[in-house]
């Protein structure tokens, strides 16, 4: 409901700010008029419009100045992602061991689920079911005559090395689903879901519901509820290296309830806790608990079950329509892991660069410190942003890129912004938000059906988000009107 009322502002907005004086002057002259508004006479633009067609660039404004890109950077990290899988290309998570199974149904030794990578084990592509291929690898246990592991179940995220987190992510970031730790055994956006809800009378506890439940954390709340439009404080905090949950501060009665996905330590761990539980459920005992190795798997290993991914083009959706910084920094990390031999931040790192350079994006002069944006390190030019724009689009997979995109006024991070305006359905575009800076970065097709590509940047402004996205709305708007 909240979010419904601030889009609606949102784009109300955009549209008193494209309407607000006419447009004469040509393109450069409106895009100058809404930028130089004195909200933003501190922040600094960066702005380039280019025609696909022609190469001709219909507008530049700082184009050459590295600016933070926020979530414009998962582009980057995507197009690399495409261009070195392919669409088709699908990720696989298996139940391995190096034991037999005896006539009695026991595993004799231990079970590895051996993460690959697979950023889609949750309920995304399975009806909101989180377990989804948990299960599936369980059934392909008990129809192999399995019905207890003597050994014990072994969490494998071997494929990813070092750093979990992106460098200069903030302390602030690390509690939420969008700050959570990188692991190739990734399960449900390495988060617990809490649904937090009013209670039925003012100073009754809040009501909560945790998916999937699990004991691997522990949920502390004393928040109340209170007076029906009275202020929702509601807080939540986890503190670093623990996984208990502590909810604060009061609800309002009548409040829809609010969904909060937090983010836990362990990933690997959290993953393998669920598995347990899920195994067990279907009648296979773990005798040997749980455990997590990123060591190379033992002399042997023979799969017992396995669970593909959807193909990477309904992967790359799941990055760039929502924003999910964790999929793409498992996505740069699984670049080093095919094209460099180790699937580590600064392999995927050289991967990303080298084929940047065939793109006609110069990373030399960029800041590439993660694979999502969230880092308040990285720095791209809007100049390279539409260079590696325009290359995709000639791109052997240009439609499944543009297709990740979402679709102004459709879906995706723009389905509540330009709606009813020239430009519903004419930007596909990555949107980036981070405080002080927002962005913009992608395709457009003008009403005479002049495709474009086209970054917009602003750094260092002190209005709010919401006026920050009207004004660049505005912009993409008046590209699509020239």
């Amino acid at each position: 409901m909240r979010r419904a009322l601030l889009v609606g502002i949102l784009c109300a907005a955009a549209v008193r700010l494209a309407a607000a004086a006419p447009a004469a002057g040509g393109l450069k002259a409106e895009i100058d008029r809404l930028v130089d508004r004195p909200p933003f006479a501190s922040a600094l633009w960066g702005i380039e419009v280019r025609s696909l067609k022609s190469g001709q660039l219909l507008y530049a404004r700082n184009a050459d100045k590295n600016l933070k890109p926020a979530s414009t950077f998962k582009l980057l990290t995507t197009a690399a992602a495409l261009d070195a899988f392919g669409p088709e290309a699908r990720l696989r998570t298996t139940l391995e061991t190096a034991g037999r199974i005896d006539g009695l149904g026991r595993v004799l030794g231990d079970v590895f689920v051996v993460g690959r990578g697979d950023p889609d084990l949750s309920g995304r592509f399975a009806n909101g079911r989180a377990t989804a291929a948990f299960e599936e690898l369980a059934d392909a246990l008990v129809a192999a005559g399995v019905r207890r592991i003597e050994g014990r179940l072994v969490g494998h995220e071997g494929l990813f090395k070092g750093e979990r987190r992106g460098e200069d992510w903030s302390w602030g970031d690390l509690v939420w689903w969008y700050g959570a730790e990188v692991s190739a055994l990734s399960f449900n956006d390495n988060c617990v879901d809490l649904h937090v809800g009013p209670g039925e009378r003012v100073g009754d506890p809040v009501v909560f519901e945790a998916t999937p439940p699990s004991s691997y954390y522990t949920i502390v709340s004393t928040a109340t509820t209170s007076a029906a439009g009275s202020k929702d404080d509601l807080t939540l905090e986890r503190a670093a290296g623990a996984n208990v949950i502590r909810l604060s501060g009061t609800f309002p009665l009548g409040q829809a309830a609010t969904e909060l996905n937090v983010a836990l330590e362990d990933p690997a761990r959290w993953a393998t806790t669920v598995l347990a539980a899920v195994l067990a459920g279907k009648g296979v005992l773990v005798a040997g608990g749980i455990a997590t190795s990123s060591e190379p798997l033992p002399q042997g290993v023979h799969p017992l079950a396995s669970h593909d991914s959807p193909p990477l083009s309904e992967i790359l959706k799941g990055v760039n329509k929502p924003s999910q910084n964790l999929h793409a920094e498992m996505l740069l990390r699984l670049l080093g892991a095919r094209l460099k031999g180790e699937g580590s931040l600064s392999a995927g790192q050289d991967a990303l660069k080298e084929f940047l350079r065939r793109s006609g994006f110069e990373p030399a002069r960029a800041v590439l410190q993660d694979g999502s944006g969230l880092s308040r390190s990285d720095l791209v030019t809007a100049h390279d942003m539409v260079s590696l724009l325009a290359a995709m689009d000639r791109h052997r997979y240009a439609q499944v890129f543009r297709d990740s995109l979402p679709l102004a006024g459709v879906d995706g991070s723009l389905r509540y912004r330009m709606k009813g305006t020239p430009a519903e359905g004419r930007i596909q575009a990555k949107t980036g938000g981070l405080r002080n800076t927002a962005a913009l970065a992608g395709y457009a097709t003008t009403r005479r059906g002049e495709r474009v590509a086209f970054a917009i940047l602003v750094n260092h402004h002190t209005t709010n988000g919401r006026e920050a996205a009207a004004v660049i709305d505005a912009v993409a708007q008046a590209v699509v009107e020239k």
